[in-house]
């Protein structure tokens, strides 16, 4: 039997490991990412300001596209289609998910019109407010669409394209309109990006 005293003793040990750990994937995550801010400006039932610290270091083919599709304005006026409660916010299908001329039956097969990209998975690992590369089951097939994870989600650790990590506005993210769980996170109008931007450069 563990005296009350040692096993306080140990719990708070553990505690100050798992802080210690957390706060070591948080310090290894962030010196991963540049000084390069995507900033999305939402409306709809989120409405504020989401910046994104890109990763350039570790994912630059995924970033310099979500670069080059932002200052090309594909992004603006794109919704945030694909809404799972406790998952992720999917958004960035700039072909079929413009809030104007939204194709609920199409949105989330579109991307742009550059080729699709070779993946650039890394060992950040999906944590809440990571932006991850959307793609299909092919591992080289991102284009254009990203998710931002509302919770942590292991499984998808070094499966798909970390390309950044919220770094403020992760209110609005939580507050993106939920989609319904069973049409697999489909939103009925649904909140987009009045303007996206990129700064920090």
């Amino acid at each position: 039997m563990i005296p009350f005293f040692n096993f306080c003793t140990i719990t708070k040990k553990i505690m100050l490991f798992v802080t210690l750990l957390s706060s070591i994937i948080a310090v290894i995550s962030n010196s991963a990412l540049s000084s390069e801010f995507l900033r999305l400006h939402v409306k709809g039932e989120a409405n504020g300001i989401i910046e994104i610290r890109l990763n350039h270091e570790l994912a630059p083919l995924h970033v310099q596209r979500i670069i080059k599709l932002t200052e090309e304005g594909h992004y603006n006026g794109v919704a945030f289609h694909r809404v799972i409660d406790g998952f992720m916010a999917q958004t960035g299908d700039i072909k079929f998910g413009k809030i104007r001329n939204f194709e609920s039956s199409l949105v989330g097969m579109g991307g742009s019109d550059y080729p699709n990209l070779l993946e650039e998975f890394s060992d950040l690992p999906f944590l809440r407010g990571t932006v991850g590369m959307a793609r299909s089951r092919d591992p080289n097939s991102a284009n254009s669409q990203f998710f931002i994870m509302f919770d942590s989600a292991s499984y998808l650790d070094k499966k798909y394209t970390v390309i950044g990590r919220v770094v403020s506005g992760i209110d609005i993210v939580l507050a993106i309109k939920k989609g319904n769980p069973k049409n697999n996170g489909s939103v009925d109008e649904p909140d987009y990006i009045h303007l996206a931007e990129i700064f920090g450069r």
